[in-house]
């Protein structure tokens, strides 16, 4: 059985935007579920408009949604309308899953909460992903991939220190939003198995970037201190951070006693091995800027490549320091298949590439995003409306 038939024969009805519920829905539909993605008429999901795109007017395609919306099929519905909102509960009668993205309490008073669903689908399993979540101290509060990383603190640990709070560059609290989410739905799913009852769960990008900073967190309550920037390095162990060759970087991971003798050996630099201040990770960690110093005068004489030949002999961890050209571009990227090409229709013109997920096989599909409103007419008629409905529906895109 491959990964792709996973889900297959579930059904997954969303009703999210941007990138956390998105990427939740695409993860299941790369395990073969059937994802219909409902959108609102004129924009759709608000990824749509994100730059990147690559074209332009109607053809423009946004980078952002393309990343995370393969796999799906689009279908616009009014949800402002009564009738919009009926087709949509229609729809969620013989679906396995709902997963909405509003801000919460919205979807219940549009008459779409899981109180309405579960009274005509006992058997639905309903997903809510939010910034803050539906209790507590930020209950409905809005919220933003930067604006979490920022209140959980994870800004005013990424940077050089000294300099202002950094963003993380990947959108890390949406993107492990969206997993928490996938998770979430495939452990209700599992427990429906059990008791034939659909549950609601819920992810929220703030237990998402409260969950990524675990050990930080410990740490903190081990020692009383709290973190600040460290630049590339760590706060568990030293050298494990970035070096200057003559002409690039190299990331240098000596996490042991045993790497660090190896790299010393390897530098020319055994003097270090008895220097009390470097005995065990715990002192290195302490005097780590005179040990980055000392390095750094013996790695400076070293261009990237003699320096990664010289410690890859030792079987000390390093690498270059890509930019994502280089990165994408190199053997390894290229022998995990990491980019691939969209499946498009014949006679298609060609799209985007997209990002594969690391649980994916060669089985898995990858068939383009979809257009706004394209699978409008060919959904609802599969699901028993008539064409004088469909008519209906649709004039009001």
């Amino acid at each position: 059985m491959s990964s792709a038939d996973t889900f297959k024969g579930v059904r997954v009805l969303e009703l999210t935007t941007t990138i956390a519920g998105p990427y939740s829905a695409m993860i299941l539909a790369d395990l073969g579920a059937e994802v219909i993605k409902v959108e609102r008429p004129g924009g759709g999901d608000d990824a749509r408009s994100m730059p990147p795109h690559r074209g332009t007017g109607l053809a423009a395609e946004s980078s952002v949604f393309h990343a995370v919306n393969r796999n799906k099929r689009s279908v616009v519905l009014d949800l402002k309308d009564p009738a919009g909102r009926e087709a949509f509960l229609r729809l969620a009668d013989t679906t396995d899953v709902v997963v909405q993205s509003y801000r919460p309490g919205a979807a219940d008073q549009l008459g779409l909460g899981f109180d309405d669903v579960h009274a005509r689908n006992p058997r639905a399993v309903y997903c809510s992903v939010s910034a803050f979540g539906t209790s507590g101290a930020a209950a409905g509060l809005p919220g933003y991939d930067p604006l979490i990383q920022a209140f959980t603190g994870m800004m005013s640990m990424t940077g050089q220190p000294g300099g202002a709070p950094v963003r993380v560059a990947p959108s890390l609290t949406d993107l492990t939003t969206g997993m928490w989410a996938a998770m979430a739905i495939m452990a209700a799913l599992r427990r429906r198995d059990l008791t034939g009852i659909g549950e609601h769960v819920e992810a929220t990008l703030v237990d998402s970037g409260f969950a990524l900073l675990c050990h930080q967190i410990i740490g903190m309550y081990a020692t009383g201190v709290t973190p600040g920037p460290l630049g590339s390095a760590s706060p568990i162990t030293a050298p494990y951070e970035c070096f200057e060759t003559s002409d690039g970087w190299v990331m240098i991971a000596a996490g042991n006693d045993g790497l660090f003798g190896r790299l010393c050996r390897a530098l020319g630099l055994p003097e270090l091995l008895v220097d009390e201040r470097f005995i065990g990770s715990a002192a290195r960690v302490r005097n780590r800027d005179v040990l980055h110093q000392v390095i750094q005068a013996c790695v400076g004489t070293f261009t990237t490549e003699s320096c990664l030949f010289v410690l890859r002999q030792a079987k000390i961890p390093v690498g270059p320091v890509h930019d994502l050209k280089q990165a994408v571009d190199h053997p390894v990227a290229l022998d995990r298949g990491v980019v691939l090409e969209a499946m498009l229709e014949p006679g298609e013109p060609s799209t985007l590439p997209m990002v594969r997920l690391p649980i994916d096989d060669e089985s898995t599909s990858r068939v383009r995003p979809p257009h706004l409103g394209e699978h409008s007419a060919e959904v609802l008629r599969e699901n028993g409306f008539t064409d004088d409905e469909i008519s209906t529906l649709l004039d009001t895109e």
